[in-house]
């Protein structure tokens, strides 16, 4: 048993020294109630460069009823213009995933298990608009916090 959340999001991510501007879509989210439950990311997703012309198109795996693992990823990196990748990319979305390029070379593409954590910067709630992400979700926030799940339903209505 499966519950599919469905959201048709883009997002737009600017490298500032490079003056490059990536759109992306975002894969779905699904929640397993059956057995342990887990919640993981399954559907294709695509990265795009307008600037450079390259592109990925990734698939976040599902993992199946049996066997199988969780948290699988792959993805083609291509060159502007060209129909084949030049980089082929697999792992585990919240591990480590491995490049393999068209020359012959494979590499470790990133170990998320090593990368730094990096504490967000946001501005204080009271510096924030009304429906700005923090401001408006604190009273949520806060109940989940303290693990009232009355309270956070009540202030997400």
């Amino acid at each position: 048993f499966k519950i599919y959340f469905y959201f048709s999001l883009l997002g737009c991510v600017t490298c500032l020294d490079y003056d490059e501007h990536y759109i992306l879509t975002f894969p779905n989210g699904y929640g397993s109630i059956l057995t342990v439950p887990w919640i993981e990311l399954g559907g294709e997703c695509s990265i795009n460069c307008s600037k450079t012309g390259y592109n990925a198109s990734i698939v976040f795996h599902t993992k199946p009823f049996y066997g199988g693992k969780k948290h699988r990823v792959t993805a083609e990196i291509f060159s502007p213009n060209d129909k084949k990748p030049f980089c082929s990319i697999e792992g585990e979305w919240n591990g480590v995933m491995y490049a393999k390029y068209t020359t012959g070379e494979n590499a470790v593409f990133i170990d998320t298990k090593k990368m730094p954590t990096i504490k967000k910067k946001v501005r204080k709630l009271e510096d924030q608009d009304d429906f700005e992400s923090r401001c408006l979700w604190k009273d949520v926030t806060y109940n989940l916090k303290i693990r009232d799940i009355d309270a956070a339903t009540a202030a997400k209505h």
